[in-house]
């Protein structure tokens, strides 16, 4: 049973686990985005070449034929890098409409960070790339080189590094360390390489104090009426709620009560047992308010907290999940409601269509923010367009000025990222 997986979740075996599994997971997403940064930066590489014979050859003219061409590329591959930073955080708005003319472009202050940061991503981030991309592949050579000692020509290097001459079984197991410190050097520091190539993009990439104030304007627009829909939307689920199951029942409990008045004096325990069906309608009734009322706002979060109604909701998914929450602080109780609507859909959304094995929800706060991840094994090819739900969580995601992203390759996995201001 799924609820058999937080009886022990004190335990020291259970805590080590999840770190380990946590620490594996953070490896592997931060080695996914130092890979994804790599492809980012060697189209950086290239622009900045591009750039600056440009630059170079304005000197006697043909430059300044080429200036639209290095202008668009530099501003084609910097939003192909706020579109990669935006799939693995918040979003990343970029300051609007760049000038592919010269002259426009150099008073531009967007272009002139972007040229900035095309700088930074074409050598830092190019380098912590190549790391990111060689690190798994010296891991898997050195860890199983034992393997391939056999095979191996007698003047080969038994290492990755180029050192080392295995002549010997105890020389090819000597190798095996260095394999998995490569490891421990992708766990203990992945995550923060992979925070670096991405921090030059996230500072110099979006929208400047001095950009034009229109953009987040039109931003706030879209965030406020889409606040209004989710309310409007909330109304309407509680009004078909109230109509369609508290009302009909109270009208049931009034017509047994009416027939069981008139019943009383001539046939009481006919009447009884009417009486009898009226309670039962009225239990009924006070289980649907109480359904409702919960659906608005759930008492659980304030009895136990977000990661006890997770666990709670994670404890009754038919699919075997597991929880983890990492939040020091409390955010607004809005907050903490829309998290706990997002987890329940997701997981349903899984019990019904996903066919998967097991799930996972993840919970962070970090920097003023609430970031979910909710992943599951399963088939994948999850729809926003197909009345999976996606649609209701991402009215109400925006309307905390938040951010959704959903990665569902057929095949499976999927993965729905959502990003919230923990204050709104």
């Amino acid at each position: 049973m799924p609820s058999q997986q937080y009886v022990s979740d004190g335990a020291p075996k259970t805590r080590i686990r999840d770190i380990v599994v946590r620490s594996a997971g953070a490896a592997l997403m931060a080695l996914e985005k130092l890979a994804g940064g790599f492809g980012t930066a060697v189209l950086a590489l290239a622009v900045l070449l591009l750039v600056t014979v440009s630059a170079v050859t304005s000197l006697v003219g043909v430059g300044l034929l080429m200036a639209p061409t290095a202008l668009r590329a530099l501003h084609a591959v910097a939003e192909r890098e706020r579109d990669r930073l935006t799939r693995w955080g918040p979003e990343l708005i970029g300051p609007g409409t760049a000038p592919t003319e010269l002259r426009p472009a150099l008073a531009d202050p967007g272009t002139r960070r972007e040229l900035g940061w095309l700088a930074t991503h074409a050598t830092l981030g190019l380098l912590l790339g190549l790391i990111g991309v060689l690190l798994p592949v010296l891991a898997a050579r050195d860890t199983a080189f034992p393997l391939l000692y056999p095979f191996a020509p007698d003047d080969a290097s038994s290492t990755s590094i180029g050192l080392g001459n295995a002549q010997t079984w105890g020389d090819a197991l000597a190798v095996v360390p260095l394999g998995l410190a490569w490891i421990a050097i992708m766990v203990g520091l992945g995550p923060g390489m992979a925070r670096l190539q991405a921090l030059p993009g996230r500072r110099l990439l979006s929208a400047g104090p001095d950009a034009d104030l229109s953009l987040r304007v039109a931003e706030l627009t879209a965030t406020r009426a889409a606040a209004l829909d989710a309310h409007a939307t909330e109304l309407r689920r509680i009004e078909r709620s109230l109509h369609d199951g508290t009302q009909n029942r109270l009208v049931n409990v009034t017509v047994l009560l009416g027939a069981a008045r008139r019943m009383v004096a001539r046939d009481p325990a006919g009447a009884d047992e009417i009486l009898e069906r009226a309670q039962s309608a009225a239990e009924g009734a006070l289980a649907e308010l109480r359904s409702v009322s919960r659906s608005i706002l759930p008492p659980v979060l304030d009895d136990r907290g977000l990661e006890g109604a997770l666990n709670g909701l994670a404890a009754d998914c038919p699919v075997p999940c597991r929880v983890g929450v990492e939040t020091p602080a409390r955010c607004a109780v809005s907050v903490e409601a829309t998290a706990y609507f997002i987890v329940a859909e997701a997981l349903t959304n899984i019990a019904k269509h996903s066919h998967a094995q097991h799930a996972t929800v993840t919970v962070r706060s970090h920097d003023g923010r609430l970031h979910l991840r909710i992943r599951d094994d399963g088939r994948g090819g999850a729809d926003e367009a197909g009345g999976s739900g996606l649609t209701g969580m991402r009215r109400r995601i925006a309307a905390h000025d938040g951010t959704l992203t959903l990665t569902s390759p057929p095949g499976g996995p999927t993965t729905l990222e959502v990003d919230l201001p923990c204050g709104s």
